[in-house]
């Protein structure tokens, strides 16, 4: 993956301007480069239109004022340049998973989860495969010892904001497989919770080690996906935020496993 360090100082300046008015244009201007230019080094190394990044960036920090504020959710959605209280519960359900409100009182529960994952040895499908195609498997290992839960999936886009369209939660295993997958266009992301992580970093996960491909995989009844291997790194600048809830794919899997 190419690395721009002009992609660095505009996700700087991004961060520290987020309640701010940022067109492409005024980023493009600031790191000298023209609006085509800008968003084509920007979609290269992030995998996300500028644009896109940005309000994914917007509804991490309504994530964070949500855990660590009491402001009414209509004020936060009002932070980030949500205008009624409507679009910003519907925007926050179907990035995160969960309403805003749920989202603000699942901090009770997350350890208790947490903990009842320990007990598992296994792995095990998150989501409901459908179809009769392909299966997608691979690897993982970590740049440094870990003990924990991985979550992988394959998303639709470069960006964990929705539910994985086939997720799977390893518990003490580094093999991870997805049965009958259907035809079509994948990114493959994860990420990592160690077992003495605290509720409220695993619900705004910014420091977990994780993985992203940039470059999408094509799944095809006539071609054999090729076993991947993948290693999970420290979180990069230029990494999206992990916006889906990872407590609520925790609770479906613990679910799952309790329906046998």
């Amino acid at each position: 993956m190419a690395v721009f360090p002009e992609v660095y100082k505009a996700i700087s300046y991004i961060q520290t301007h987020l309640y701010d008015e940022i067109s492409l244009n005024k980023l493009a201007d600031y790191v000298g480069y023209s609006p085509f230019h800008f968003s084509r080094i920007f979609k290269e190394q992030t995998g996300l239109p500028p644009q896109y990044f940005i309000s994914s960036l917007r509804l991490q920090r309504a994530k964070d004022l949500l855990l660590k504020t009491e402001l009414p959710i209509r004020d936060i959605g009002l932070e980030i340049g949500q205008q009624s209280l409507g679009t910003f519960t519907t925007k926050f359900t179907q990035k995160v998973g969960v309403t805003p409100a749920r989202f603000r009182k699942s901090v009770q529960s997350v350890k208790d989860n947490l903990n009842m994952l320990k007990e598992l040895q296994t792995h095990h499908l998150i989501t409901k495969p459908y179809g009769k195609y392909n299966q997608i498997s691979g690897t993982i290992q970590t740049t440094e010892p870990f003990e924990g839960i991985i979550f992988v999936g394959l998303f639709s886009k470069p960006i964990p904001d929705s539910l994985p369209l086939y997720g799977t939660l390893l518990v003490n295993s580094d093999h991870f497989a997805f049965n009958m997958v259907e035809p079509g266009v994948y990114y493959l992301l994860a990420t990592s919770v160690p077992w003495q992580m605290k509720s409220a970093d695993i619900l705004l996960p910014e420091e977990t080690f994780r993985y992203k491909s940039n470059t999408p995989f094509i799944v095809d009844i006539h071609v054999t996906v090729p076993h991947l291997e993948i290693t999970l790194y420290k979180p990069r600048l230029d990494d999206p935020p992990i916006l889906v809830s990872l407590p609520l794919l925790m609770e479906q899997f613990i679910k799952r496993m309790k329906q046998g």
